[in-house]
């Protein structure tokens, strides 16, 4: 090893690396959310106009998240192979393609062309949540958490602003000749192109590669901080941990507006409540980091699970009351945040080198494949059992979640290996 590649190996370098990679991540992702969210906002209308039929507007988010989860294990793989930069960069160019399929689709009035296109688009989602990983490859026990959530923060930005430029972008749409409703995706071709650029101009050196290199020098002195001993017990918890939240607060939100429309409340209030559930997803997630780092992981997955708690026995007792269904929208985002922010960090860290990526792209499979799932079971228990039975019946997964907490601790590490 040459003295230059030793001192890019140094705690100090690898820290200033950190620091940079986290600011590009987390523009990445504001581009990234900014494409989604102008994308997704008006996929449900196509989907009802191109189909004829508005029972089937709801399968152009489901293909979405399905897209998302065909495409998170092998991102992962191509990420173990290549590194983060091109990994990150190949999610959003699969995702442009899609966005161009799906003006295509538009223009020609075929339906299946569209949910296959959609189904395109959610590589650029498997993309964006891969990116809270690629924040943690670098980072250290004590910055571990607060790295990830700033990423995950990051994505307020883009959600908030996207669906707002839908009426801009269909002016543009309109003055180029482009098929109706289609105009919102320019916005979206341009951020994807600039979160594109970004990250295979500005994530250099790659964080993933750099942190194989650094786990590859046995003498380095920034190994410790980067490399983890392999407990693949604590991984499984992390990663049922993320998908248990998501699944609880994907089958809540996804009922909540037509639990409301039911009860009489405006189209107004109804997007006020979802707007403050995604502030609450995102808003404080650093919060949630810092107390992950200070507190420890575990116990911020319990706190989030506590938050959770209350939402769902807010929505089901308070049911009736628009002002009970909107707080306890607020928690169920923050109890989400609070879970994701802290299992991902502890699933990055419970994973030698060698098994980091996959688990975190099976992590997001799960997750993705566990909010399908949910939305979808969530219409029947509807039905079934009404808005707070509901919201009863998906505590399960919280109080699964809490019972085996145990299985999350980490096996203190001796200069052996692992205890």
């Amino acid at each position: 090893m040459t003295e230059a590649d030793a001192a890019a190996l140094q705690p100090a370098a690898v820290a200033a690396v950190q620091r940079r990679t986290v600011w590009v991540l987390s523009l990445g992702q504001i581009l990234g959310g900014l494409a989604f969210g102008a994308t997704v906002s008006l996929g449900a209308v196509l989907a009802a106009e191109l189909s004829g039929d508005d029972a089937f507007s709801g399968l152009a988010a489901a293909a979405v998240t399905l897209g998302t989860a065909a495409v998170a294990v092998p991102l992962a793989a191509f990420a173990s192979r290549r590194g983060r930069r091109p990994s990150l960069a190949m999610g959003m160019a699969i995702a442009l393609v899609g966005v161009v399929l799906v003006v295509v689709a538009a223009a020609v009035q075929f339906f299946p062309l569209l949910l296959l296109a959609f189904g395109l688009v959610g590589a650029g989602q498997a993309a964006n949540l891969q990116t809270r990983f690629a924040a943690a490859d670098l980072a250290t026990d004590a910055t571990r958490g607060r790295d990830l959530s700033i990423v995950v923060w990051a994505t307020t930005i883009g959600a908030v602003l996207g669906p707002n430029l839908t009426g801009p972008g269909e002016a543009l749409g309109q003055a180029v000749g482009m098929p109706a409703l289609t105009g919102p995706y320019l916005i979206t071709v341009v951020a994807q192109l600039l979160a594109i650029a970004v990250y295979l101009s500005a994530l250099r050196p790659d964080p993933l590669l750099l942190a194989y290199r650094i786990v590859a020098a046995a003498k380095d002195t920034a190994r410790g901080a980067i490399a983890k001993p392999d407990q693949p017990v604590v991984a499984r918890y992390a990663i049922f941990a993320v998908a248990a939240a998501h699944g609880v607060m994907v089958s809540v939100m996804a009922m909540t507006p037509v639990h409301l429309l039911h009860h009489g409340a405006s189209l107004s209030i109804i997007g006020l409540t979802i707007s403050l559930h995604i502030a609450g997803m995102f808003a404080l997630s650093p919060v949630f980091g810092i107390l992950a780092d200070r507190v420890g992981r575990v116990p911020t997955i319990l706190i989030g699970q506590g938050l959770l708690a209350a939402s769902l026995v807010t929505a089901s007792f308070g049911q009736e009351s628009t002002v009970s269904v909107t707080v306890a929208l607020v928690l169920l985002g923050l109890g989400w945040s609070a879970t994701t922010v802290s299992g991902s960090t502890l699933l990055t860290e419970a994973s030698a080198e060698g098994q980091r990526t996959r688990r975190q792209g099976l992590s997001d499979l799960t997750m993705s494949l566990v909010g399908a799932g949910g939305a979808i079971l969530a219409g029947l228990v509807l039905s079934w059992i009404g808005y707070g039975g509901l919201a009863l019946a998906v505590g399960v997964a919280v109080i699964a979640t809490v019972l085996l907490a145990p299985f999350g601790r980490r096996t203190p590490v001796s200069s052996g290996g692992v205890e």
